[in-house]
């Protein structure tokens, strides 16, 4: 079918795609803008993980910050990525805002499973095991339940694993995802630190 130039702004206004990218979707899905959106978004997303898996090294990038209007909290989070062109580009450092907004906010603890120590690891499980069994299920019932509040656990806490902020129909792993796929480059999260006025943490 025919897609208009009206059409492909309003899909590119919609997801960040291309103009090529849209109208090939555009014209796939018979027009369909969700549909042709969704497809974009997934194509994103695997070309963003065919990107991170490359090895490839990410010294450059940017400190992103969030101060809250009261003063009384703060985040700095270091986003690293390949090159200082890349760093130097407004969506870079808006997705390092994005970021630090959403750490603001969300409390994680880690930026992904593996930083979680092993102790903290073990010591969770068993508390959730526990809990299974004083409900009375059977073990092998119990390990099963228990592999899925883990998973519950790791989202609360793992930044890469919670739902983002701006967008809970995605989590802040796919929204990178989908930021190193439009500008090209590994992207990595790196240290963050959050202080809030009274918090020991």
């Amino acid at each position: 079918m025919a897609v208009t130039a009206k059409e492909v702004k309003a899909l590119r206004d919609k997801t960040g795609a291309g103009p090529l990218d849209c109208k090939k979707a555009l014209e796939q899905h018979n027009g369909d803008m969700d549909a042709a959106a969704e497809f974009l978004r997934e194509k994103a997303l695997k070309d963003g993980i065919k990107l991170q898996g490359k090895g490839r090294s990410a010294n450059e990038g940017v400190i992103g910050n969030y101060l809250h209007f009261d003063n009384r909290l703060a985040v700095m989070v270091e986003v690293n990525c390949e090159t200082d062109f890349v760093a130097a580009t407004d969506q870079f450092k808006g997705f390092a805002k994005d970021i630090a907004m959403h750490i603001a906010n969300m409390r994680p603890k880690y930026v992904q499973r593996d930083d979680v120590p092993a102790d903290i690891v073990a010591s969770e499980t068993r508390l959730q095991l526990d809990r299974a069994l004083d409900e009375g299920k059977p073990e092998h019932i119990a390990e099963k339940i228990v592999a899925g509040r883990m998973n519950k656990w790791y989202e609360e806490i793992v930044l890469m694993e919670q739902s983002f902020i701006k967008d809970d129909d995605k989590t802040v792993g796919q929204y990178l995802q989908e930021t190193v796929a439009e500008v090209g480059e590994t992207i990595h999260i790196g240290r963050f630190q959050r202080f809030a006025i009274g918090d020991e943490n």
